[in-house]
């Protein structure tokens, strides 16, 4: 009998349900260090949106699993902020008679914080998972409530974590240069260029995405993301200092990085930190603790905070990073939609579960090819569990899809070559009035932000609404923004780039971004749509100005059973017809008959 093929994704539920005795440790111990209360933070050292195993220091305290939150632990109250993406999924895991749930839209952590600490109270924080400005906040809001802020030396919840982690030390490799698209030297000498303007010495690499992007390296530090942990100090003269928290370092890399970079351990840092005495040393605002900036001045250095100028080179890709997320997304295209076709007879069958969906996407992305890890933990939301943003299925939550039901899947792979998200809703059964009047809204949003056409300059905040207006026309909108940026065998959520009501970067030709809108009837159903799309230079017969547009990178069918033709704007129709074209003609030569047979099905031209 074959073995069964390992699994990217768990189903497990991490947080145990152990909230309140794990709350309870944490406060004996901050009263035996003279603290009246704690901030924790969902972040490691390099304030990451996606963690290794050892810094889900949140999660293990609160229960909550989301990518982002932020909790203060006082002797009498508790809190846990979050997002709009998150205002069903935290109740539903935190014991909400112990911490308080408050939406960040109406709250602040720092503004609870000046509500709730108290007079001559003393907040305490791990300056290693804070950033200088993040610090800032938290003196102001400590001071408005008459108490104090104090900088720990060690992080009191690893004291409490029985049986926590080790850290990560996974396999580091070169990312070859045909993939790559250009030499790390040639990359290393860009962004010393960049430091010029401001009279910096040297820059503190402290985002392990720019660390990988700028080195040509991938690692295996962090579930789902090609990362290796770690920093570099890379100096206006003179070689570059890595310093890995791995050991475990392909040969291949040292020789590849020997004429430009010295590769040290992670212990090493401090010691390379204070080698910058006299010398002015830019960190970035984004990605850097304060504990950097501590240890650089203690040393005589002169810190500048401000942006790491390789953020907003790797969002701007070049024309092999381009071909490959264009094979990527056609492999990937493939795979999305012989796995459509397969759920369509599954869950007419009866009995499929959300866990059962994403074992068999998985199952097919890997006889697809290429594949290294899912890009995400897949959201497979059945029914009301649909309605949940970042819904994550565990085995506790795992659903039977039901006749009458809509199903979201929103789901991505790591290829070598590039990296994928994509999210689909389907209707199992036949669906209402409703839920179609609201999947076609979604849909025509989704169709504004990949038909758009602006002038160069335009920021994402300005086109976020052409994704919102079908939705407003009918009083509704949905809570989370409507496109992040991409990495290519990177981050899935990738900056500064985005499509937000609060996105003001400017969109350049190269960044590529999702285009995702949704909607969300709490307890009943949700619906989102998404595709990644590159930003591209447009030619405008009579036009005065560059202008910009998006090429459609994703290729999988929509389901046309959800769209209410009546709603339609003739282009919109047009638009539609000649994707679903575009699917067929592409993805065809490349799936087995079955799925051929509905692909032609699912492609159809609208009717009605």
């Amino acid at each position: 009998m074959t073995e069964p093929r390992p699994r990217f994704q768990t189903f497990d539920d991490p947080s145990h349900r152990k909230g309140p005795e794990r709350i309870s440790a944490l406060r004996a111990a901050l009263r035996e260090a003279g603290l009246d209360g704690f901030v924790v933070p969902r972040a490691d050292e390099h304030q990451s949106e996606y963690v290794p195993p050892n810094a889900e220091r949140l999660a293990w305290l609160t229960g909550f699993t989301g990518s982002a939150g932020t909790a203060v632990i006082l002797a009498e109250a508790a809190a846990l902020v979050v997002d709009g993406r998150y205002t069903l999924q935290a109740p539903a895991q935190v014991e909400t008679g112990l911490v308080s749930v408050v939406p960040l839209a109406e709250q602040t952590p720092e503004a609870w914080i000046a509500a709730h600490l108290g007079r001559d109270k003393v907040l305490g924080y791990d300056p290693w998972l804070h950033t200088p400005d993040g610090v800032e906040r938290l003196e102001r809001a400590a001071a408005k409530a008459g108490g104090s802020l104090r900088a720990l030396p060690e992080n009191p919840i690893d004291a409490c974590w029985a049986g926590r982690p080790k850290a990560p030390a996974g396999r580091v490799v070169s990312h070859p240069e045909s993939l790559a698209g250009m030499t790390a030297a040639d990359k290393l000498t860009r962004i010393r260029a960049a430091l010029v303007p401001d009279s910096c010495d040297a820059l503190v690499i402290s985002d392990p995405h720019n660390l990988a992007w700028a080195f040509n390296l991938r690692g295996a530090d962090v579930g789902h993301t090609p990362l290796a942990l770690g920093y570099a100090i890379l100096p206006r003269e003179g070689p570059a200092r890595l310093y890995l928290a791995s050991g475990d370092i392909d040969p291949g890399l040292r020789v590849a990085l020997e004429p430009i970079a010295v590769i040290a351990p992670r212990v090493d840092l401090e010691e390379g930190l204070a080698a910058l005495a006299g010398a002015r040393v830019r960190l970035d605002g984004a990605s850097a603790a304060i504990a950097l900036k501590e240890r650089i001045e203690s040393a005589g250095g002169t810190v500048d905070v401000g942006k790491d100028p390789i953020t907003a080179m790797k969002a701007v890709k070049n024309a092999a990073e381009i071909a490959g997320t264009r094979a990527a997304h056609l492999r990937d295209g493939a795979s999305v939609t012989r796995f459509l076709a397969w759920l369509d007879g599954a869950a007419e069958a009866g009995g499929l579960t959300e866990i059962a969906a994403v074992e068999a996407l998985e199952d097919v992305r890997a006889e697809g090819g290429e594949l290294r890890d899912v890009s995400f933990p897949t959201i497979s939301g059945s029914g009301p569990n649909g309605a949940i943003v970042h819904y994550r299925v565990t085995r506790e939550t795992d659903r039977t899809v039901r006749p009458g039901e809509l199903f979201l899947i929103d789901s991505g792979a790591q290829y070598v070559d590039g990296t994928t998200d994509i999210t689909r809703t389907v209707a199992v059964g036949t669906p209402d009035a409703e839920m179609r009047d609201r999947y076609t809204r979604v849909l025509q949003g989704h169709i504004a932000i990949a038909r758009a056409v602006f002038p160069k300059g335009t920021t994402g905040a300005q086109i976020d609404a052409f994704a919102r207006a079908p939705l407003w026309r009918a009083g509704l909108d949905f809570d989370h923004g409507t496109g992040h940026g991409v990495g290519v065998f990177l981050s899935v959520h990738e900056g500064p780039q985005r499509i937000a009501k609060a996105g003001p970067v400017a969109l350049e030709a190269g960044m590529i971004l999702s285009d995702e809108p949704g909607y969300y009837a709490t307890g009943r159903y949700g619906i989102r749509i998404e595709n990644l799309v590159l930003v591209e230079p447009r030619a405008v017969a009579g036009g005065e100005r560059p202008v910009l547009g998006f090429e459609t990178l994703t290729l999988a069918p929509y389901d046309r059973r959800l769209i209410d033709t009546a709603l339609l704007e003739p282009g919109e129709r047009a638009w539609i017809d000649a994707y679903h074209a575009r699917v067929r003609e592409a993805l065809t030569p490349l799936v087995d008959g079955p799925t051929r047979d509905w692909l032609e099905r699912a492609t159809a031209p609208l009717e009605g």
